[in-house]
């Protein structure tokens, strides 16, 4: 089934692991195999990659467009989810949930529960930073 993508001028999208910048105008490109596909929002580079569920979402987008490294990349995975439990046990469900997509070789979907470990992050640490403060 194909995928139909609409990029905004200047927009970048990696489409197979090659970066594609568009030009000026609106494009829209018909993706007709399957192909890792990321849209520029949601990808991240290595030096935003500063707190331990960032590095995880690096390193799942890893996974998705650079599957000569796999073996590599799912290893720094394992690694990083342990620490982060160590850390905040609470973090498990999601991290479950990501962790089966994994498994099922499903990283863009992982990719998508890695987004809300991310905002579940910075959630309890503006609660450590600021106690007793109301989120309203």
């Amino acid at each position: 089934m194909a995928l139909k993508v609409t990029l905004k001028p200047q927009e970048r999208v990696i489409i197979g692991g090659a970066v594609v910048t568009n030009s000026n105008g609106r494009t829209e490109l018909v993706i007709e195999n399957d192909v890792p596909i990321l849209r520029e929002k949601d990808i991240m580079k290595d030096h935003e990659a500063t707190t331990p569920c960032r590095r995880i979402y690096f390193v799942i987008q890893l996974m998705y467009i650079d599957d000569k490294n796999l073996v590599e990349h799912h290893g720094t995975y394992w690694k990083l989810i342990q620490d982060v439990l160590k850390a905040a046990p609470s973090m498990l469900g999601l991290i479950d949930q990501m962790s089966d997509h994994i498994l099922g070789g499903r990283y863009y979907k992982a990719l998508k529960i890695a987004r809300k470990l991310i905002d579940y992050e910075q959630e309890v640490t503006e609660n450590v930073r600021n106690p007793g403060r109301s989120s309203i």
